[in-house]
């Protein structure tokens, strides 16, 4: 089982804490990651943490794929890729239809079919076997719109990627993780437990079986994002992550639409997930992180004194063997909680 990290970067002076990030790479972590909702995107960091790192490999844990077409992602990807020797990682989702159509201004369309069209186009240009050309739902290149100028033609990448990119998707809904199995290299769930990995892996391996990809996970990479509070007070480390998970399971969506707390519902927590959600949507958010279960954050997190923290990665590490989580990215993890990790884990 590799090791990962998760940056908590935010616009603040001076970039990501490159601190935290080189004690990573000194460590044996074996990638680093940044995010983006709606305010700081994911590929300035990642360009930042490249530059200052010799080692540890770096990607967008996720870049929104309705903020930027196929075709620039690509760029982006190659441009890094080429300047950091081969050490960048294209992590890509669709995110949610709040953001993307409240934010970018942008049709969510069908996330899944997005999702496809787009790996397949950035594969194409990484591969360099034809000019670009693409006809589908989301994507058509060239453009052949009504209102095209008729003067746009297949164009082949001026640059000379390596093909062997490796491409994640973000998924937590079954239909979005047989996607992710089906088109790319490897998958980053959020609320993973050990315990029920099959709710993550049979979906992948569905996918992975439908593009005769073969039936083990032995070349894909699960990758959760585990978020970590360690400290001496078991109970503050646990209250220290439910604002974040009230959020998601109770403010990330709709009523009747979000993935998250659907998620939850199937991991058994039926009753608290509604509960959850009507707090939250109500505007009563206090309400709705203390109903966030202690045995819910106990699953998904790494929470409590270190020697606790040992422990539960022993769970994390047996799950690991027939390759139902390939790598752990740390959320929220200080320099102390990356070394405890590290000792139990490399």
């Amino acid at each position: 089982m590799r090791l990962g990290l998760l940056l908590r970067y935010a616009g603040e002076t001076g970039g990501p804490r490159m601190d935290v990030v080189l004690e990573a790479e000194r460590l044996g972590y074996t990638s680093v990651w940044a995010g983006e909702s709606y305010g700081t995107d994911a590929v300035t960091p990642i360009a930042w943490v490249l530059a200052r790192t010799e080692r540890i490999k770096a990607g967008t844990g996720i870049m929104q794929m309705p903020a930027r077409t196929p075709a620039c992602a690509a760029m982006t990807a190659a441009t890094l890729q080429a300047m950091s020797n081969n050490r960048f990682l294209l992590g890509v989702g669709p995110s949610g239809p709040q953001v993307i159509e409240g934010w970018h201004g942008v049709p969510y369309g069908r996330p899944l079919t997005r999702t496809k069209e787009y790996i397949e186009i950035v594969r194409k240009v990484f591969a360099r076997e034809a000019p670009l050309q693409h006809r589908g739902e989301h994507y058509q290149i060239p453009y052949a719109g009504a209102d095209a100028s008729g003067l746009g033609k297949p164009l082949k990448s001026i640059l000379h990627p390596n093909p062997d990119l490796q491409i994640y998707t973000a998924a937590i809904t079954p239909a979005g993780l047989r996607a992710a199995g089906e088109v790319a290299d490897g998958v980053q769930p959020f609320m993973m437990s050990p315990e029920r990995t099959g709710m993550i892996t049979e979906p992948v391996l569905k996918g992975r079986l439908a593009a005769g990809k073969g039936p083990t996970l032995a070349d894909f990479d699960i990758a959760p994002f585990v978020p970590i509070a360690m400290g001496r007070d078991l109970q503050a480390c646990r209250d220290a992550l439910k604002a974040r998970m009230a959020l998601y399971i109770g403010g990330m969506g709709a009523r009747g639409k979000n993935f998250y707390n659907d998620y939850v519902r199937r991991m058994g927590y039926e009753a608290e997930a509604a509960k959850i959600q009507d707090a939250y949507l109500d505007g009563r958010r206090d309400e709705a992180i203390a109903a966030v279960p202690d045995s819910f954050i106990d699953e998904i997190a790494l929470v409590g004194s270190p020697e606790r923290i040992k422990d539960r990665l022993q769970v994390w590490k047996e799950s690991s063997k027939d390759g139902a989580i390939g790598t752990i990215l740390l959320g929220g993890a200080s320099i102390d909680a990356l070394r405890v990790v590290a000792e139990a884990v490399l």
